[in-house]
C-alpha cells in the first residue's frame, strides 16, 4: 500500500510524531486501514517521510499503547483494530447498466457501432507501430495536439473537404464536444446560438452549460432558411451542411453562398459540424463551407464512423481571428486525445491507409444502403415517409398513421431490436445501417414492422 495519505507539515507547532499519529488513528477508524493491513517499516517510513526513525518509533508505540496496531517480532507493525467511525452507504452494484453495456440484440440498428466487416489490420499495425517507439511516449501530448497529426491533417482535410488550413489553426481533441467546450472559451459568454432543432443534441448540452441563449432555425429544401437567421440575430450558428432534414441532401451552394454573406454582414460566427463530411457514397462530396470563408468559419471535423466508434479524436480549424486568442491560451488547455492514438493516426494518414479505407467504406455503405431503402419500400409500402442521411448511415421515419413510440420502443428492447429515438419533430425513430450485417436487414425490418402494427394508437 501506498501511504500518501500522510501528510506531515514540519512547519506546523503539533510535533511530528503527533501528526503521524493523528494521521494512521484516523485511517484505521474510517476503515481506511483495515484489520491486520501491515504497516511499512520505521525504517521505511523514516525515509519516505524524511523524518528520523525516532519519531516514526514514537508514533508507532503510541498506537501499540491504544491498541490501534500490534507489533510482531520478526514480522512488523500491523493494524490491530478493527472499527469504522464513519457511515459509508456501500455501492449496490447492480448489474443492470453492465448488462445494458453488454446487450447484443438480434437486429441493431443503432448508431453506436461501424460495419464489422471493415478490416483494421492496418489501423492495428499503426498502433502497434508506435507503443512500439516507447521514447515518444514517454513524454506528455502537446497543447494542441501532436503537431505531426495536425500537418497530416492539412493535408487530408484539403483533399477530402476542400478544409483551408495549416497545422498552426488546427487544434486536436477527444471529440466534439471537448472542442466545443474550447471554442465557448473563446467566444465568450452571454451569447445567442442558432442551430437547428434536434439535430446537435450533444452540442447543445455544452451551449447550455456555458448559459448561451439557444435558438432554433428552420430549413427549406436548400437548407438553412437565411429569413429565420434574421428573426433569431445570433452571434453564431451552428450548421451540418451535409444533410437537410426536409430531403436528406447538401445545403446547395447558393444557399451556402447566402448564410456565408449574411453572418458577414450580421457579425456572425459560422459554425460547420461537417460530421462525416467526406463519407460521401451515393452524391458527390460538396467542399465544406470553410473553403468559401477561411476567415468567419469553425470547422469541426472528427473519425467516429469513419475509423473507430472508440478513437476519441476531433479537430477543429479555427479562423485567424479565433486562433490568435487561442494562442494566447495554449498553455492552460490540456490535451484531451490520446497521444498514442494521435501519433498512431498521423501514420495512417501519411501512409495513404485513411484514404484507402475511405474508399472501401464507400463501397461497403453504398451496397448497404441500397439494401436498406429496398427493404424499406418492400415492407413499409407508402405507410411510411422516410428521409436518408447518407453521411449518418440512418434513415429517419415517420409514420403516416398515429404511432406509439413508447411503446414500440418497449417492444423492441424486449424483442432484441434496436433503433434510435427521434430527437427531431416530424419523426418517430431512426434506423442506422452502420453496424449490422447486410443479411440480417431485411428480416430485421420484417421483425420491426410487425411490432409496428402492435404499437399502432389505432389498435390500442
Amino acid at each position: 500500500m501506498i501511504f500518501d495519505f500522510i501528510e506531515i507539515n514540519k512547519n506546523l507547532k503539533t510535533p511530528i510524531y503527533q501528526q503521524l499519529y493523528d494521521n494512521i488513528k484516523s485511517a484505521i477508524e474510517c476503515g481506511g486501514l483495515k484489520k491486520d493491513s501491515k504497516l511499512p517499516s520505521i525504517r521505511k517510513l523514516s525515509s519516505d517521510l524524511e523524518v528520523s526513525k525516532t519519531t516514526i518509533e514514537n508514533a508507532y508505540n503510541q498506537l501499540c499503547i491504544e491498541g490501534y496496531i500490534k507489533n510482531i517480532p520478526q514480522k512488523g507493525y500491523y493494524v490491530e483494530a478493527d472499527i469504522n467511525l464513519i457511515s459509508v452507504n456501500k455501492v449496490n452494484y447492480s448489474t443492470k447498466s453492465e448488462e445494458n453495456t453488454k446487450k447484443i440484440y438480434k437486429y441493431d440498428f443503432g448508431s453506436r457501432k461501424i460495419d464489422y466487416s471493415s478490416t483494421l489490420t492496418d489501423w492495428k499495425k499503426a498502433v502497434k507501430n508506435i507503443l512500439n517507439k516507447e521514447y515518444l511516449l514517454k513524454s506528455y501530448g502537446e497543447h494542441q495536439g501532436e503537431y505531426v497529426l495536425r500537418k497530416a491533417l492539412e493535408k487530408y482535410s484539403f483533399s477530402v473537404r476542400g478544409v483551408n488550413s495549416t497545422a498552426e489553426n488546427i487544434v486536436i481533441g477527444a471529440g466534439t464536444q471537448s472542442l466545443l467546450y474550447i471554442l465557448c472559451g473563446l467566444i465568450g459568454i452571454n451569447k445567442t446560438i442558432a442551430l437547428e432543432k434536434g439535430a446537435f443534441i450533444h452540442a447543445e448540452q455544452i451551449f447550455k452549460d456555458f448559459g448561451y441563449k439557444i435558438e432554433y432555425y428552420i430549413s427549406d429544401d436548400s437548407g438553412i432558411d437565411i429569413n429565420s437567421l434574421s428573426r433569431i440575430k445570433p452571434d453564431f450558428v451552428l450548421i451540418n451542411p451535409n444533410f437537410n432534414i426536409i430531403n436528406g441532401m447538401n445545403t446547395t451552394i447558393n444557399r451556402r453562398i447566402e448564410l456565408i454573406n449574411w453572418c458577414k454582414e450580421n457579425n456572425c460566427l459560422i459554425i460547420e459540424d461537417d460530421y462525416n463530411g467526406e463519407l460521401r457514397y451515393i452524391t458527390r462530396p460538396v467542399h465544406c463551407i470553410q473553403s468559401f470563408d477561411i476567415n468567419n468559419t469553425v470547422y469541426i471535423g472528427s473519425f467516429s464512423k469513419i475509423l473507430l466508434p472508440s478513437v476519441r479524436i476531433g479537430y477543429m480549424v479555427l479562423p485567424e481571428k479565433l486562433n490568435k486568442l487561442y494562442s494566447k491560451r495554449l498553455s492552460n488547455y490540456n490535451q484531451t486525445a490520446s497521444k498514442t492514438e494521435q501519433l498512431a493516426l498521423s501514420e495512417y494518414i501519411n501512409q495513404g491507409l485513411l484514404e484507402k479505407h475511405l474508399r472501401k467504406l464507400r463501397r461497403q455503405y453504398a451496397e448497404k444502403s441500397k439494401i436498406m431503402i429496398s427493404a424499406i419500400n418492400n415492407i413499409f409500402k407508402d405507410r411510411i415517409y422516410w428521409v436518408f442521411n447518407e453521411t449518418a448511415l440512418n434513415i429517419m421515419i415517420k409514420y403516416k398513421s398515429e404511432l406509439d413510440t413508447s411503446k414500440l420502443y418497449e417492444l423492441c428492447e424486449s424483442n432484441q431490436i434496436n433503433i434510435n429515438k427521434s430527437n427531431s419533430e416530424g419523426f418517430d425513430f431512426i434506423l442506422s445501417f452502420s453496424g449490422i450485417a447486410d443479411e440480417h436487414i431485411e428480416n430485421g425490418l420484417k421483425e420491426l414492422n410487425k411490432l409496428i402494427e402492435t404499437s399502432m394508437k389505432k389498435g390500442l
